[in-house]
Formats: C-alpha cells, sequence, structure tokens
C-alpha cells in the first residue's frame, strides 16, 4: 500500500544524507517536498499541514549531535514525527475486568467488517483467549453464513438467530456467559453515516451490549472517505479504535497516515492478507520505519518466533557450517517461509529489500513450484543433490511438470546457498548479527 509514499521518502531522505548542515534553505526545501509527498499519497490536507510544521519547528530548533550527520538527525525528526502522527505507541485491546469482553465491530458497507470478526476471533484465540462471535449482520445475504462458515474454519462457535439485530447481540452475550467464554465478537451490518435509521440501531446495539471495546473498521483503500466515515461513526459512538483493512492492497495510504490524527482514535489492528492470520496489531514506530524503507526487523522476527521451531532452526544452521544442509531441509525452510506470509510482505519488513525488489516480479507460485521438484526426486536425490546427473534430471523435470531449466536452476541456487552460508559461518561480523538476533528472539 505505502509503495508511493517509500518512494517519495527514500528520495528525501537519500538528498538529506548529502547534508553538511541543516539550514533555513534545506529545512524549507525538504518540508515542500514532504509536503506534496504526502498530498499525493492522498494524506488529508490539514494533517499534511500540521505535519510539515511541526518538522519544520523540531528541525529549526534541533541541536546536531557529534555522533551522527546533519542529515541523520533531520531523519530521525521525520520519523519521530511520522510515528506520532501514527499514533505513537501501541494500543492494546482494553480487556474487561468482569468477563466477557464484549467488542462491537462497526463501519460501512464492504469494509471487510465480517472478514475481521473471525480474524480477531482467531488472533484472540491464539492468545489464550476463548472467542465467541455473534452474527448481527441480517440485513447482507449471506452475511449469517459467512460468517458461520469463518468460524468453522478457526473452531470458534458462532450465535445465530432470526431476531432483531439489537436481541441478537444481547442473547449472544448471555449464551457466551453461560458457556463461559471470555471474549464476546460482534459483527453487526455495515451502514451508511447517512443513513440515520441504521445509525441509530448500532447505537442501540452499543447502549444494550454495553462493550469494552468499540472498533471502526475502515476499508485503506478507500482514501480520504475512511476518514470521513470515521468522524461521522465517532459522533454517534464512543470509537475506542480503528482496523485498518486491506493494507495489502494498491492504495495510496493517505487514510492509515490520516485516520489516528484526524479521529483522535488509535489505529488497533490492520489487515494485512485474506488469510485467518492476516490481521496484525498495529504498531506506529514500525509502520514509520516501513513507509520511511528502513525495514520492520521485529516484526519480522516475530512471525518467525510464530512459525520457525527453535530447536529445528538451531540444527539447521548447524547444518549450513557443516554443509550437511540437504534439499529435505531446504524444503522445510520453504514451507515456514509460506507459512511467514506473502514474500512481498517478508522483503518489505527487511531494511532496504523493499526498494531493491521494487521492480522485481515475486511470483508466489515458484514456491510451489521449487516445492514440486523436491517432491520429484528421491530421498537420495535430496539428501545428496551431487548425484543427480543428466537423466536424473530429466526424470525430475517429467515428474514435477517443470522444464529441465528451472531443475539445473534450483540446483544451481541450492550450491551457491551452501557455498555463501559456508563463507558467512567464518564470518566474525555475521556471528556477532547472527547473536544480536538470537538476542531478539528469546
Amino acid at each position: 500500500m505505502f509503495e508511493q509514499l517509500q518512494e517519495k521518502f527514500g528520495l528525501i531522505l537519500r538528498n538529506l544524507r548529502g547534508l553538511g548542515k541543516i539550514t533555513e534553505k534545506n529545512i524549507s526545501e525538504t518540508s515542500r517536498q514532504i509536503r506534496r509527498a504526502l498530498l499525493e499519497a492522498d494524506v488529508n490536507l490539514q494533517v499534511a499541514k500540521d505535519f510539515v510544521a511541526s518538522i519544520e519547528k523540531k528541525a529549526q530548533g534541533s541541536s546536531v549531535l557529534k555522533s551522527v550527520t546533519p542529515g541523520q538527525q533531520f531523519a530521525k525528526i521525520i520519523h519521530d514525527e511520522l510515528t506520532s502522527l501514527l499514533g505513537r505507541e501501541q494500543a492494546p485491546l482494553t480487556f474487561a475486568k468482569k468477563p466477557p469482553t464484549v467488542i462491537l465491530l462497526a463501519g460501512l458497507q464492504g469494509s471487510g467488517k465480517t472478514t475481521t470478526a473471525s480474524k480477531l476471533a482467531y488472533l484472540l484465540k491464539k492468545d489464550g483467549k476463548k472467542p465467541y462471535l455473534v452474527a448481527a449482520d441480517v440485513y447482507r445475504p449471506a452475511a449469517v453464513e459467512q460468517l458461520q462458515i469463518l468460524g468453522k474454519q478457526i473452531d470458534v462457535p458462532v450465535w445465530t438467530e432470526e431476531r432483531d439485530p439489537v436481541d441478537i447481540c444481547v442473547n449472544g452475550i448471555d449464551d457466551a456467559k453461560r458457556q463461559k467464554h471470555d471474549v464476546v465478537i460482534l459483527d453487526t451490518a455495515g451502514r451508511l453515516h447517512v443513513d440515520s435509521e441504521m445509525m441509530e440501531e448500532i447505537v442501540d446495539i452499543a447502549e444494550e451490549s454495553k462493550p469494552t471495546e468499540i472498533l471502526f473498521v475502515a476499508d485503506g483503500m478507500t482514501g480520504q472517505d475512511a476518514v470521513n466515515s470515521a468522524n461521522a461513526f465517532s459522533d454517534a459512538l464512543e470509537i475506542t479504535g480503528t482496523v485498518l483493512t486491506k493494507l495489502d492492497g494498491d492504495a495510496r495510504g493517505g487514510a492509515a497516515v490520516s485516520i489516528a490524527a484526524i479521529t483522535g482514535k488509535p489505529i488497533k489492528f490492520v489487515g494485512v492478507s485474506e488469510k485467518m492470520d492476516g490481521l496484525e496489531s498495529f504498531h506506529p514506530d514500525r509502520m514509520a520505519g516501513r513507509i520511511l524503507g528502513m525495514g520492520d526487523v521485529i516484526s519480522l522476527v516475530e512471525k518467525a518466533q510464530d512459525v520457525v521451531d527453535r530447536d529445528e532452526a538451531e540444527k539447521n544452521a548447524e547444518k549450513l557450517q557443516k554443509m550437511q544442509f540437504t534439499l529435505e531441509d531446504f524444503q522445510e525452510q520453504l514451507k515456514q517461509m509460506q507459512n511467514m506470509g506473502s514474500m512481498e510482505q517478508i522483503m518489505g519488513m527487511i531494511p532496504g529489500m523493499g526498494k531493491m525488489t521494487k521492480n522485481m516480479v515475486l511470483d508466489e507460485r515458484q514456491l510451489l513450484w521449487t516445492d514440486a521438484i523436491i517432491n520429484s526426486m528421491t530421498k537420495e536425490e535430496r539428501q545428496n543433490p551431487m548425484i543427480i546427473n543428466g537423466s536424473r534430471r530429466k526424470r525430475i523435470a517429467r515428474g514435477s511438470g517443470r522444464s529441465i531449466q528451472e531443475v539445473n536452476t534450483l540446483l544451481k541456487q541450492f550450491g551457491q546457498m551452501q557455498k555463501m552460508m559456508k563463507n558467512l559461518s567464518r564470518s566474525k561480523v555475521n556471528r556477532k548479527m547472527m547473536g544480536q538476533l538470537n538476542g531478539l528472539m528469546n
């Protein structure tokens, strides 16, 4: 989503690196570039003005530390202000002292509330909670059935009945109490902020259900309209936070940058994929780092912790150093990478990789094709690729449905990876870096 902003800010930061000193002239020029970048990304006009004014004030009053260059100082000011604009700190969910915690999801039609409800339930269940879904959207065709299907996928019960939405929510909460569920998620119908009757209904739901959290679900692809809608819902409800969906889309990102500043409410979650694990807690500082092209190593490590078995990872690292890493081990690593998310997501979290891969075609099918090629090998071939001669390559290509050239490329790349990892394992700098990463994962 933030490609355009990343590109513009990347150019701005590259220009800053060469600054010998911070002057009125380069402050003015940088401010002009930042203002243009924000407005082109569909950031709210007043938000852009306030952001630039704050940067100018900080830059003019800053004293450059001896340990950093003026350009680095200016870049830090931009990062800090962008973090502040996005909400400054992570805002976790508030849980009721006496269960169940009731979470009411509200938003426009088509914003992704039903999918978000199930993703949130999946996330809470993973954190040890016992969630319960309530299907209160009786207007959209198949909305109830959709939530039931999603609930079944994640093994979370769904309350349904053919009644008034207010009664459905109240009865659903009562049933959750009886079954000792500690979190209830109310999936309400999408409504337009100009529809007074529907807005009155959700106000009634809020009054009767007494939710601990009222989350406004905003479609990140709709730009400024998402901000305007959030304001309208804030006037009617005591919104406690926002969920931004579809951040994996190709919109300009203006809503994500503007919505926290305009509403005064934190962004609590972001939807980063259509999968059930595609909902993440929102961290303003990490998002600022991604927008500025600085990557997000912490989120990458957290993703790795969720899918990578630490003991297995250490065994594989030892195998690599001893040149005992086989294609079977490599295949297992690829499966773990797939569980971490899309290649584009992963690359975007690695500092500098977003820019390097900008013009690359990251075809997710390549992982499936690689898996098919390795599956077409015998156990002996997977453990010792050196024995794969010409006739074996033809057989593997036929069995996997891929070309001989692709088989050759895989074997070549695997050999290069083994060689590279062997060289890296000898490097003192790399051993230090790996120690730091291990510290993060502990």
